[in-house]
Protein backbone atom coordinates (compact mmCIF):
# COMPACT_ATOMS: atom_id res chain seq x y z
CA UNK A 1 0.00 0.00 0.00
CA UNK A 2 1.04 3.78 -0.82
CA UNK A 3 0.96 5.89 1.44
CA UNK A 4 1.00 9.94 0.43
CA UNK A 5 0.93 12.60 3.31
CA UNK A 6 -0.67 16.31 2.16
CA UNK A 7 0.46 18.58 5.27
CA UNK A 8 -0.85 22.12 5.08
CA UNK A 9 -1.99 22.71 8.68
CA UNK A 10 1.52 24.35 11.20
CA UNK A 11 0.57 20.85 13.27
CA UNK A 12 1.24 23.12 16.09
CA UNK A 13 -1.85 22.31 18.06
CA UNK A 14 -5.27 19.82 18.07
CA UNK A 15 -7.87 21.27 16.00
CA UNK A 16 -10.93 22.33 17.70
CA UNK A 17 -14.13 20.96 16.47
CA UNK A 18 -12.20 19.60 13.41
CA UNK A 19 -14.39 18.10 10.77
CA UNK A 20 -13.27 14.57 9.11
CA UNK A 21 -14.08 13.48 5.50
CA UNK A 22 -13.65 10.19 3.87
CA UNK A 23 -13.27 10.27 0.17
CA UNK A 24 -14.02 6.57 -1.80
CA UNK A 25 -12.90 6.51 -5.45
CA UNK A 26 -13.80 3.98 -7.43
CA UNK A 27 -12.92 0.06 -7.89
CA UNK A 28 -15.36 -1.49 -9.64
CA UNK A 29 -15.66 -5.08 -8.27
CA UNK A 30 -12.41 -6.05 -6.95
CA UNK A 31 -11.26 -2.06 -5.84
CA UNK A 32 -14.52 -1.77 -4.30
CA UNK A 33 -13.98 -5.25 -2.28
CA UNK A 34 -10.13 -3.84 -1.62
CA UNK A 35 -11.00 -0.83 -0.29
CA UNK A 36 -13.27 -2.49 2.60
CA UNK A 37 -10.62 -4.63 3.27
CA UNK A 38 -8.59 -1.63 4.22
CA UNK A 39 -11.53 0.39 5.62
CA UNK A 40 -11.15 -2.51 7.94
CA UNK A 41 -7.72 -2.12 8.81
CA UNK A 42 -8.00 1.31 9.32
CA UNK A 43 -10.87 1.07 11.54
CA UNK A 44 -8.59 -1.38 13.38
CA UNK A 45 -6.46 0.95 14.36
CA UNK A 46 -8.99 3.63 15.37
CA UNK A 47 -10.10 4.00 19.16
CA UNK A 48 -12.79 5.62 19.90
CA UNK A 49 -14.02 7.44 16.74
CA UNK A 50 -14.35 5.02 13.87
CA UNK A 51 -14.54 5.30 10.04
CA UNK A 52 -18.31 4.95 10.52
CA UNK A 53 -18.21 7.87 12.78
CA UNK A 54 -16.76 10.89 10.91
CA UNK A 55 -18.79 14.12 9.47
CA UNK A 56 -18.31 13.45 5.49
CA UNK A 57 -18.71 11.07 2.93
CA UNK A 58 -18.07 11.63 -0.75
CA UNK A 59 -18.21 8.65 -2.82
CA UNK A 60 -17.78 7.56 -6.96
CA UNK A 61 -18.59 4.59 -8.86
CA UNK A 62 -18.04 1.75 -6.29
CA UNK A 63 -16.50 4.06 -3.32
CA UNK A 64 -20.13 5.52 -3.37
CA UNK A 65 -21.87 2.29 -2.49
CA UNK A 66 -19.30 2.26 0.47
CA UNK A 67 -19.97 5.94 1.51
CA UNK A 68 -23.65 5.36 1.82
CA UNK A 69 -23.19 2.54 3.82
CA UNK A 70 -20.64 3.98 6.28
CA UNK A 71 -22.57 7.40 6.32
CA UNK A 72 -25.69 4.62 7.32
CA UNK A 73 -23.20 3.20 10.76
CA UNK A 74 -22.41 -0.01 8.70
CA UNK A 75 -19.32 -1.02 9.90
CA UNK A 76 -16.53 -1.92 7.64
CA UNK A 77 -16.82 -5.68 10.03
CA UNK A 78 -20.29 -5.39 9.07
CA UNK A 79 -19.54 -4.80 4.73
CA UNK A 80 -17.12 -7.50 4.78
CA UNK A 81 -20.33 -9.94 6.31
CA UNK A 82 -22.53 -8.39 3.80
CA UNK A 83 -20.10 -10.03 0.64
CA UNK A 84 -20.09 -13.41 2.92
CA UNK A 85 -23.96 -13.62 2.74
CA UNK A 86 -23.90 -13.38 6.59
CA UNK A 87 -24.78 -9.62 7.84
CA UNK A 88 -27.92 -9.52 9.90
CA UNK A 89 -28.64 -6.22 9.21
CA UNK A 90 -28.03 -5.97 5.04
CA UNK A 91 -29.27 -8.75 2.32
CA UNK A 92 -25.72 -10.37 0.58
CA UNK A 93 -24.48 -8.10 -2.73
CA UNK A 94 -25.35 -11.50 -5.31
CA UNK A 95 -23.98 -11.87 -9.18
CA UNK A 96 -27.15 -11.32 -10.37
CA UNK A 97 -27.20 -7.17 -8.52
CA UNK A 98 -24.20 -6.62 -10.04
CA UNK A 99 -24.17 -8.74 -13.57
CA UNK A 100 -27.61 -8.14 -14.56
CA UNK A 101 -28.36 -8.36 -18.54
CA UNK A 102 -29.14 -5.06 -20.43
CA UNK A 103 -32.07 -7.26 -22.36
CA UNK A 104 -34.09 -4.13 -23.02
CA UNK A 105 -31.63 -2.77 -25.54
CA UNK A 106 -30.07 -6.01 -26.78
CA UNK A 107 -34.08 -6.89 -28.30
CA UNK A 108 -34.80 -3.64 -29.05
CA UNK A 109 -31.50 -2.39 -30.66
CA UNK A 110 -31.61 -5.27 -33.40
CA UNK A 111 -35.69 -4.76 -34.08
CA UNK A 112 -35.30 -1.54 -34.77
CA UNK A 113 -32.02 -2.28 -37.32
CA UNK A 114 -33.86 -4.59 -39.22
CA UNK A 115 -37.07 -2.29 -39.41
CA UNK A 116 -35.15 0.77 -39.80
CA UNK A 117 -32.89 -1.15 -43.26
CA UNK A 118 -36.62 -2.81 -44.38
CA UNK A 119 -38.04 0.60 -44.27
CA UNK A 120 -35.54 2.46 -46.03
CA UNK A 121 -35.31 0.30 -49.48
CA UNK A 122 -38.62 1.04 -50.40
CA UNK A 123 -38.77 4.23 -49.61
CA UNK A 124 -35.27 4.75 -51.58
CA UNK A 125 -37.02 3.10 -53.94
CA UNK A 126 -39.52 6.12 -54.39
CA UNK A 127 -37.10 8.35 -54.18
CA UNK A 128 -35.48 7.07 -56.94
CA UNK A 129 -38.44 7.06 -59.41
CA UNK A 130 -39.27 10.27 -58.53
CA UNK A 131 -35.89 11.62 -58.96
CA UNK A 132 -35.14 9.41 -62.27
CA UNK A 133 -36.10 12.69 -64.83
CA UNK A 134 -33.72 15.22 -62.96
CA UNK A 135 -30.28 12.33 -62.67
CA UNK A 136 -28.57 13.14 -65.62
CA UNK A 137 -28.31 16.89 -65.06
CA UNK A 138 -27.51 16.49 -61.20
CA UNK A 139 -24.67 13.44 -62.10
CA UNK A 140 -23.05 15.49 -64.98
CA UNK A 141 -20.58 17.44 -63.32
CA UNK A 142 -19.47 14.47 -61.46
CA UNK A 143 -19.64 12.18 -64.33
CA UNK A 144 -17.61 14.50 -66.04
CA UNK A 145 -14.60 14.63 -63.85
CA UNK A 146 -14.76 11.05 -63.31
CA UNK A 147 -14.21 10.35 -67.32
CA UNK A 148 -11.40 13.35 -66.93
CA UNK A 149 -10.16 11.19 -64.33
CA UNK A 150 -10.65 8.12 -63.27
CA UNK A 151 -10.04 7.03 -59.24
CA UNK A 152 -11.28 6.21 -56.19
CA UNK A 153 -12.14 9.64 -54.93
CA UNK A 154 -14.15 11.11 -58.10
CA UNK A 155 -15.94 8.16 -57.83
CA UNK A 156 -17.08 8.56 -54.53
CA UNK A 157 -18.11 11.87 -55.77
CA UNK A 158 -20.22 10.35 -58.53
CA UNK A 159 -21.60 7.68 -55.79
CA UNK A 160 -22.62 11.09 -53.23
CA UNK A 161 -24.16 13.03 -56.16
CA UNK A 162 -26.55 10.03 -56.63
CA UNK A 163 -27.36 9.44 -53.03
CA UNK A 164 -28.07 13.41 -52.34
CA UNK A 165 -30.36 13.54 -55.55
CA UNK A 166 -32.03 10.57 -54.84
CA UNK A 167 -32.44 10.72 -51.15
CA UNK A 168 -31.01 13.76 -49.87
CA UNK A 169 -33.39 14.01 -46.21
CA UNK A 170 -33.06 10.02 -45.74
CA UNK A 171 -29.52 8.77 -44.13
CA UNK A 172 -28.61 4.82 -44.11
CA UNK A 173 -29.10 2.96 -40.67
CA UNK A 174 -26.07 2.51 -39.39
CA UNK A 175 -25.11 -0.29 -37.52
CA UNK A 176 -23.16 1.84 -35.03
CA UNK A 177 -26.28 3.58 -34.00
CA UNK A 178 -27.99 0.67 -32.99
CA UNK A 179 -25.72 -1.07 -30.70
CA UNK A 180 -26.70 -1.61 -27.34
CA UNK A 181 -25.45 1.65 -24.71
CA UNK A 182 -24.12 -1.56 -22.31
CA UNK A 183 -24.10 -4.35 -21.98
CA UNK A 184 -25.60 -4.42 -18.56
CA UNK A 185 -27.85 -2.24 -16.70
CA UNK A 186 -27.04 -1.43 -12.97
CA UNK A 187 -30.76 -0.49 -11.81
CA UNK A 188 -30.21 -3.64 -9.95
CA UNK A 189 -27.61 -2.05 -7.88
CA UNK A 190 -30.19 0.95 -7.11
CA UNK A 191 -32.77 -1.64 -6.31
CA UNK A 192 -30.96 -3.50 -4.08
CA UNK A 193 -29.56 -0.29 -2.11
CA UNK A 194 -33.02 0.67 -2.18
CA UNK A 195 -33.78 -2.42 -0.42
CA UNK A 196 -31.42 -2.46 2.06
CA UNK A 197 -31.67 1.47 3.48
CA UNK A 198 -35.35 0.62 3.82
CA UNK A 199 -34.00 -2.66 5.51
CA UNK A 200 -31.78 -0.65 8.58
CA UNK A 201 -34.68 2.09 8.30
CA UNK A 202 -32.49 5.03 6.91
CA UNK A 203 -33.77 7.58 4.64
CA UNK A 204 -33.21 7.55 1.03
CA UNK A 205 -33.53 11.07 0.84
CA UNK A 206 -30.51 12.98 1.21
CA UNK A 207 -31.85 15.94 3.16
CA UNK A 208 -33.96 13.33 5.66
CA UNK A 209 -30.67 11.02 5.86
CA UNK A 210 -28.62 14.14 7.20
CA UNK A 211 -31.01 15.06 9.52
CA UNK A 212 -31.59 11.43 11.00
CA UNK A 213 -27.40 10.77 10.70
CA UNK A 214 -25.78 14.46 11.40
CA UNK A 215 -23.45 13.25 8.47
CA UNK A 216 -22.72 14.77 5.61
CA UNK A 217 -23.38 12.25 2.08
CA UNK A 218 -22.08 13.64 -1.09
CA UNK A 219 -22.31 10.92 -4.64
CA UNK A 220 -20.87 12.03 -7.72
CA UNK A 221 -21.60 10.95 -11.42
CA UNK A 222 -20.95 12.59 -14.87
CA UNK A 223 -23.76 13.46 -16.72
CA UNK A 224 -22.94 12.45 -20.04
CA UNK A 225 -24.62 15.01 -22.76
CA UNK A 226 -22.80 17.99 -21.15
CA UNK A 227 -19.83 16.28 -19.80
CA UNK A 228 -20.00 17.99 -16.69
CA UNK A 229 -19.64 16.46 -12.84
CA UNK A 230 -22.77 16.16 -11.21
CA UNK A 231 -22.97 16.15 -7.52
CA UNK A 232 -25.54 14.89 -5.57
CA UNK A 233 -26.38 16.04 -1.79
CA UNK A 234 -28.44 17.92 1.14
CA UNK A 235 -27.13 21.09 -0.29
CA UNK A 236 -26.34 20.02 -3.62
CA UNK A 237 -28.32 17.90 -6.13
CA UNK A 238 -31.28 16.31 -3.79
CA UNK A 239 -33.86 15.88 -6.80
CA UNK A 240 -32.83 11.65 -7.19
CA UNK A 241 -32.54 9.77 -4.24
CA UNK A 242 -29.54 8.48 -2.68
CA UNK A 243 -30.01 5.34 -4.43
CA UNK A 244 -30.55 6.60 -7.64
CA UNK A 245 -27.76 9.27 -7.26
CA UNK A 246 -25.27 5.30 -6.79
CA UNK A 247 -26.64 3.93 -9.95
CA UNK A 248 -25.76 7.32 -11.30
CA UNK A 249 -22.37 7.09 -9.87
CA UNK A 250 -21.55 3.66 -10.65
CA UNK A 251 -22.80 3.47 -14.44
CA UNK A 252 -19.28 2.14 -15.77
CA UNK A 253 -19.58 2.76 -19.29
CA UNK A 254 -19.74 -0.53 -22.12
CA UNK A 255 -20.13 -2.47 -19.00
CA UNK A 256 -23.43 -0.48 -18.10
CA UNK A 257 -26.25 1.29 -20.10
CA UNK A 258 -26.29 5.44 -19.00
CA UNK A 259 -28.46 5.36 -16.38
CA UNK A 260 -31.48 7.58 -17.58
CA UNK A 261 -32.56 9.76 -14.11
CA UNK A 262 -35.05 12.46 -14.43
CA UNK A 263 -34.07 13.03 -18.13
CA UNK A 264 -30.72 13.16 -17.38
CA UNK A 265 -28.19 10.18 -18.86
CA UNK A 266 -25.33 9.69 -16.30
CA UNK A 267 -22.16 7.72 -16.75
CA UNK A 268 -19.63 6.61 -13.70
CA UNK A 269 -18.29 9.26 -11.79
CA UNK A 270 -14.65 8.53 -12.20
CA UNK A 271 -15.39 9.38 -15.87
CA UNK A 272 -14.71 12.71 -14.88
CA UNK A 273 -13.26 13.07 -11.47
CA UNK A 274 -10.68 10.53 -10.39
CA UNK A 275 -12.15 11.61 -6.41
CA UNK A 276 -13.99 14.37 -4.85
CA UNK A 277 -10.98 15.96 -2.58
CA UNK A 278 -12.09 19.16 -3.72
CA UNK A 279 -15.97 18.79 -2.88
CA UNK A 280 -14.47 18.10 0.65
CA UNK A 281 -12.62 20.86 0.89
CA UNK A 282 -15.58 23.18 -0.42
CA UNK A 283 -17.92 21.19 2.24
CA UNK A 284 -15.04 22.68 5.28
CA UNK A 285 -13.42 19.62 5.93
CA UNK A 286 -10.38 19.93 8.00
CA UNK A 287 -8.86 16.55 7.61
CA UNK A 288 -9.39 14.17 4.46
CA UNK A 289 -8.37 10.39 4.23
CA UNK A 290 -8.67 9.40 0.68
CA UNK A 291 -8.63 5.92 -0.68
CA UNK A 292 -8.14 5.09 -4.24
CA UNK A 293 -7.43 1.36 -5.08
CA UNK A 294 -6.33 2.27 -8.76
CA UNK A 295 -2.99 2.95 -9.94
CA UNK A 296 -0.62 2.01 -12.44
CA UNK A 297 1.33 -0.88 -12.07
CA UNK A 298 5.46 -0.21 -11.99
CA UNK A 299 7.13 -2.78 -14.44
CA UNK A 300 10.68 -1.16 -14.74
CA UNK A 301 13.92 -2.77 -15.36
CA UNK A 302 15.06 -4.09 -11.98
CA UNK A 303 16.99 -7.05 -12.80
CA UNK A 304 19.02 -6.56 -9.58
CA UNK A 305 15.87 -6.06 -7.36
CA UNK A 306 13.90 -8.92 -8.81
CA UNK A 307 16.41 -11.36 -10.93
CA UNK A 308 14.43 -11.00 -13.79
CA UNK A 309 14.54 -8.03 -16.51
CA UNK A 310 10.91 -7.09 -15.68
CA UNK A 311 9.00 -7.12 -12.36
CA UNK A 312 5.85 -8.77 -14.47
CA UNK A 313 7.83 -12.69 -14.57
CA UNK A 314 10.18 -11.32 -16.73
CA UNK A 315 7.59 -9.61 -19.29
CA UNK A 316 6.48 -6.42 -20.91
CA UNK A 317 2.61 -5.40 -19.92
CA UNK A 318 1.92 -5.87 -23.90
CA UNK A 319 2.97 -9.59 -23.96
CA UNK A 320 0.23 -10.53 -21.68
CA UNK A 321 -2.52 -9.13 -24.32
CA UNK A 322 -5.23 -6.29 -24.71
CA UNK A 323 -6.69 -6.76 -21.40
CA UNK A 324 -3.88 -5.81 -19.21
CA UNK A 325 -2.91 -2.82 -21.84
CA UNK A 326 -6.61 -1.21 -21.27
CA UNK A 327 -5.81 -2.12 -17.15
CA UNK A 328 -2.47 -0.18 -17.44
CA UNK A 329 -4.01 2.45 -19.06
CA UNK A 330 -7.14 2.93 -17.04
CA UNK A 331 -5.01 3.11 -14.46
CA UNK A 332 -2.64 5.34 -15.37
CA UNK A 333 -5.57 8.00 -16.35
CA UNK A 334 -7.35 8.25 -12.93
CA UNK A 335 -4.00 7.97 -11.25
CA UNK A 336 -2.35 11.17 -13.69
CA UNK A 337 -5.68 12.82 -12.62
CA UNK A 338 -5.22 12.59 -8.77
CA UNK A 339 -1.59 13.64 -8.91
CA UNK A 340 -2.80 16.89 -10.71
CA UNK A 341 -5.42 17.40 -7.94
CA UNK A 342 -3.09 16.95 -5.51
CA UNK A 343 -0.35 19.67 -6.75
CA UNK A 344 -3.79 22.25 -7.15
CA UNK A 345 -4.63 21.33 -3.26
CA UNK A 346 -1.28 22.25 -2.44
CA UNK A 347 -1.75 25.43 -4.05
CA UNK A 348 -5.51 26.35 -2.59
CA UNK A 349 -5.35 28.74 0.14
CA UNK A 350 -8.89 27.73 1.02
CA UNK A 351 -7.61 24.41 2.50
CA UNK A 352 -5.25 24.69 5.32
CA UNK A 353 -6.21 20.90 6.67
CA UNK A 354 -4.18 17.81 5.73
CA UNK A 355 -4.70 14.89 3.33
CA UNK A 356 -4.36 11.06 4.06
CA UNK A 357 -4.00 9.16 0.56
CA UNK A 358 -4.06 5.54 0.57
CA UNK A 359 -3.18 3.32 -2.77
CA UNK A 360 -1.95 0.10 -3.26
CA UNK A 361 1.93 -0.46 -3.74
CA UNK A 362 3.38 0.41 -7.22
CA UNK A 363 4.53 -3.12 -7.81
CA UNK A 364 1.39 -4.95 -5.78
CA UNK A 365 1.42 -7.21 -8.90
CA UNK A 366 -1.05 -9.80 -6.87
CA UNK A 367 -3.88 -6.68 -6.58
CA UNK A 368 -3.14 -5.46 -10.15
CA UNK A 369 -3.60 -9.29 -11.45
CA UNK A 370 -7.23 -9.15 -10.36
CA UNK A 371 -10.06 -8.21 -12.62
CA UNK A 372 -11.60 -5.23 -11.64
CA UNK A 373 -15.18 -6.31 -12.76
CA UNK A 374 -14.78 -10.38 -11.48
CA UNK A 375 -16.83 -10.24 -9.06
CA UNK A 376 -15.88 -13.84 -7.65
CA UNK A 377 -12.65 -12.16 -6.49
CA UNK A 378 -13.98 -10.22 -3.90
CA UNK A 379 -13.26 -12.11 -1.12
CA UNK A 380 -9.40 -12.44 -2.09
CA UNK A 381 -9.56 -8.64 -3.10
CA UNK A 382 -11.37 -8.11 0.90
CA UNK A 383 -8.17 -9.65 2.12
CA UNK A 384 -5.59 -8.02 0.17
CA UNK A 385 -6.44 -4.68 1.02
CA UNK A 386 -7.15 -5.37 4.73
CA UNK A 387 -3.02 -6.40 4.55
CA UNK A 388 -2.12 -3.90 2.05
CA UNK A 389 -3.12 -1.19 4.69
CA UNK A 390 -2.67 -2.83 7.97
CA UNK A 391 0.55 -3.40 6.77
CA UNK A 392 1.12 0.25 5.74
CA UNK A 393 -0.10 1.74 8.98
CA UNK A 394 1.97 -0.19 10.83
CA UNK A 395 4.66 0.77 8.84
CA UNK A 396 3.78 4.80 8.91
CA UNK A 397 2.38 4.65 12.31
CA UNK A 398 4.63 7.37 14.18
CA UNK A 399 3.93 10.16 11.02
CA UNK A 400 0.15 8.94 10.72
CA UNK A 401 -0.59 8.98 14.69
CA UNK A 402 0.68 12.44 14.26
CA UNK A 403 -1.58 13.39 12.09
CA UNK A 404 -4.66 11.53 13.39
CA UNK A 405 -4.40 13.04 16.42
CA UNK A 406 -4.19 16.86 15.61
CA UNK A 407 -7.95 15.46 14.72
CA UNK A 408 -8.94 14.06 17.61
CA UNK A 409 -8.53 10.69 16.25
CA UNK A 410 -6.64 8.25 18.58
CA UNK A 411 -4.34 5.09 16.82
CA UNK A 412 -3.49 1.81 19.16
CA UNK A 413 -0.94 -0.42 17.62
CA UNK A 414 -2.07 -3.28 19.84
CA UNK A 415 -5.53 -3.31 19.24
CA UNK A 416 -5.30 -3.53 15.83
CA UNK A 417 -2.70 -6.31 16.02
CA UNK A 418 -5.45 -8.35 18.31
CA UNK A 419 -8.13 -7.53 15.95
CA UNK A 420 -6.04 -8.88 13.07
CA UNK A 421 -5.41 -11.99 14.55
CA UNK A 422 -9.11 -12.32 15.41
CA UNK A 423 -9.89 -11.95 11.29
CA UNK A 424 -7.67 -14.06 10.31
CA UNK A 425 -8.58 -16.55 12.51
CA UNK A 426 -12.07 -16.23 12.22
CA UNK A 427 -11.87 -16.18 7.88
CA UNK A 428 -8.83 -18.73 7.68
CA UNK A 429 -6.92 -15.42 6.33
CA UNK A 430 -3.14 -16.69 6.38
CA UNK A 431 -1.10 -13.19 6.45
CA UNK A 432 0.60 -14.07 3.61
CA UNK A 433 0.47 -10.27 2.11
CA UNK A 434 1.73 -9.04 5.19
CA UNK A 435 4.65 -11.83 5.80
CA UNK A 436 5.62 -11.69 2.29
CA UNK A 437 6.41 -7.79 3.08
CA UNK A 438 7.41 -6.95 6.50
CA UNK A 439 11.19 -6.46 5.33
CA UNK A 440 9.76 -4.21 2.77
CA UNK A 441 10.36 0.05 3.15
CA UNK A 442 7.72 2.30 4.51
CA UNK A 443 5.78 2.95 1.16
CA UNK A 444 5.46 7.25 2.43
CA UNK A 445 5.22 10.02 0.23
CA UNK A 446 5.09 13.26 2.10
CA UNK A 447 3.92 16.45 0.42
CA UNK A 448 3.95 19.84 2.52
CA UNK A 449 2.84 23.80 1.28
CA UNK A 450 7.30 24.21 1.43
CA UNK A 451 7.46 20.93 -1.10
Amino acid sequence: MGLTLIRKSDGARPRRDPRIALVLAGGAVSGGAFKVGGLKALDDFLVGRKVADFDLYLGLSAGSILAVSLASGITPDEMIKVLEGTSSRMTQLRPVDFYNPNWREFLQRPAKLTYDLLSYLPTVSGDLVRGLPGLPEALAPTLREFVKEPGYTTAEAVAMALIDHISPKREVPSVTNHIPSGFFDNVSLERWLRRNLERIGMPNDFRAFERKRGRQLYISACDLDTAERAVFGADENAEVSISQAVQASTALPIFYRPARINGVDYIDGGVRHTANIDVAIEKGADLIVCYNPFRPFLNRIDAAATGSSYFSDGRYLSDRGLKVVLNQVFRTLLHSRLKLGVQRYLADDRFQGDIVLLEPREQDAQFFALNPLAFWKRSEAVQHGFESVRRTIEQNFDQLRVVFARYGLDLNRTVARRKAERARATRGWSGAVEAAAETAEPALRLVSEQG
